[in-house]
């Protein structure tokens, strides 16, 4: 019987989960979204301090939840990075703590590997396939040809596409975050607004937002001046229709040309409507499989780490208690361990 804690708090999310044998146990999550929305993004500071508030609390429910004790785990896990530095650092020195005191192994966990192992809660993976990781912090087109095997064969060379989409929520007067409120005027609208797609360069399957993002900004803007009105829901949906559009194109060229089995979507941006709607017409009747997140996946939370942990518990892949965060971490070197 392997029973793993596991910590999340690499952006606005204080998460704390507990699995036994893979089974879910205990999910806790505070979300900071009320702090933050009055920003129209987060504040890393204010974030940090509210992960050192939130993450005793969370701790205690979870244990309270599952009906278990620290003692009683097998292995701490955590976050070690990508995302805000001193966020990380709240949630890597609780586990190193809790890992020092208990004399148990501290599993350091990549961010985007758990949204891409969030998946295992719905569905069996089959290799060689695609996961498609769109989110608040990353865009990005990922290989995997085996458990743990990760090769980054497209990604944004700006913004990403969850950012993007938070800024332009913003321009239009709409809440943060910006995915929510965007996808919904979008299916009022219709794309009759021209707007660029950006040419990323580079790689083959790389994509670009901040030219995309500017055009939005621009339009309204110059619209303004005129005195002129904008309207939100045809904005909307021209916008989600290139920016989704992109991520659509170099996905499928992405799955063909490395023959997958399988697409995955993984990431905050994978909740979005009409991306999931898109991408099950595109693949439908191709022979390759698709494993959309449920909704309570796609935000940040602590079960995806451990369901990343519990693999790296089987293969012993522990790390020293002098190990730093790194909020640059690349998917790709995720078995580096090393500190900072």
């Amino acid at each position: 019987m392997t029973r793993i804690l596991a910590i999340e708090s690499s952006c606005d999310e204080t998460a704390v989960a507990i699995t036994e044998d893979g089974k879910l146990l205990a999910n806790v999550v505070a979300t900071q979204i009320e702090v933050h929305e009055k920003f129209g993004g987060v504040m890393p500071e204010i974030a940090s301090r509210l992960h050192t508030e939130n993450i005793g609390v969370c701790l205690q429910q979870a244990l309270d939840k599952s009906g278990l004790r620290f003692e009683d785990m097998d292995a701490f896990a955590v976050t070690r990075g990508p995302g805000l530095i001193g966020c990380l650092h709240v949630g890597l020195q609780a586990a190193k703590t809790l890992a020092m005191l208990y004399q148990k192994p501290l599993i350091p966990v990549h961010h985007l590997a758990g949204h891409i192992y969030a998946n295992e809660y719905v569905g069996e993976f089959k290799f060689p396939l695609l996961c498609v990781v769109v989110s608040g912090g990353n865009t990005e087109f990922v290989i995997m040809k085996d458990h743990m095997d990760f090769e980054i064969v497209g990604e944004t060379k700006d913004d990403a596409v969850g950012e993007c989409y938070d800024k332009v929520a913003r321009v239009l007067g709409l809440p943060y975050p910006g995915g929510l409120p965007i996808d919904q005027h979008a299916k009022l609208g219709k794309p009759v607004i021209h707007l660029p797609i950006p040419d990323a360069g580079g790689g083959k399957y790389d994509v670009s937002y901040s030219g995309l993002k500017t055009a939005v900004i621009n339009y309204v803007n110059n619209r303004k001046q005129k005195g002129e009105s904008v309207d939100v829901d045809d904005m909307a949906c021209s916008f989600q229709t290139v920016a989704i559009g992109m991520i659509l194109d170099k996905a499928l060229k992405a799955a063909h040309d490395y023959h997958v089995n399988q697409v995955i979507l993984a990431g905050g941006v994978s909740a979005n409507s009409y991306l999931r709607a898109q991408m099950k017409e595109k693949l439908e009747g191709s022979g390759i499989d698709l494993i959309i997140p449920p909704l309570w996946c796609t935000t940040d939370n602590a079960a995806m780490i451990a369901k990343v942990a519990e693999r790296l518990y089987q293969k012993k892949f522990f790390a020293p208690l002098d190990l730093g965060v790194d909020p640059n971490w690349k998917i790709d070197h995720w078995d580096d361990y090393t500190t900072k």
